[in-house]
């Protein structure tokens, strides 16, 4: 895929004020290790900065990895260039707060919540259905992580927020261990 352009890779980047509102809801603290799933050109990455969280941004697109290396050289971000499905999770309480790729939605979560994953919280910019769906407890293996994790829609996004316009609506699911 070397050279493709933002229709070949389905992208839809956030917009840089959306994303400090989602970062703003999140209630990030000073210090936190905060994954970016799916950073592209670091919108989500800079007000994570902002508010003293430490990123690993996640980005598999080799020009924005490198991109984001050089742009967040000095400040405390680590871009890992992987693919979101090999992604090891870190080993600590970790937080997410990221606009993935829609297509990887549902093996993110599953990954996410999976037993002995030391996730705190996440904050994802998701398709409005996909996440009704993991709220109403229709979501692979919702038993097990539904005693484990509360979910709840956030932040509604307007098709606005990204450019190009996705053609579904967008929300971003609350996650918080209990």
């Amino acid at each position: 895929m070397s050279g493709a352009g933002r229709g070949a890779w389905g992208w839809h980047p956030l917009d840089s004020r959306w994303a400090q509102r989602v970062v703003a809801a999140a209630g990030v603290r000073p210090g936190e290790l905060v994954l970016d799933i799916g950073a592209g050109r670091g919108a989500l990455t800079a007000p994570l900065v902002e508010a003293g969280a430490r990123v690993l941004a996640v980005e598999l697109h080799p020009g924005r990895a490198d991109d984001l290396r050089r742009r967040f050289a000095a400040d405390p971000v680590t871009v890992i260039r992987t693919d979101a499905a090999d992604l090891r999770l870190p080993g600590r309480p970790f937080r997410v707060i990221a606009s993935p790729p829609y297509g990887i939605s549902t093996a993110l979560l599953k990954r996410l919540l999976a037993p002995g994953s030391r996730l705190l919280s996440a904050d994802l910019v998701l398709q409005r259905a996909v996440a009704n769906r993991w709220i109403e407890g229709n979501a692979p293996g919702s038993g097990r992580w539904s005693r484990h994790y509360d979910l709840a829609l956030g932040l509604r996004l307007p098709r606005k927020a990204f450019t190009p316009p996705p053609r579904v609506d967008s929300t971003v699911l609350t996650i918080r261990r209990r």
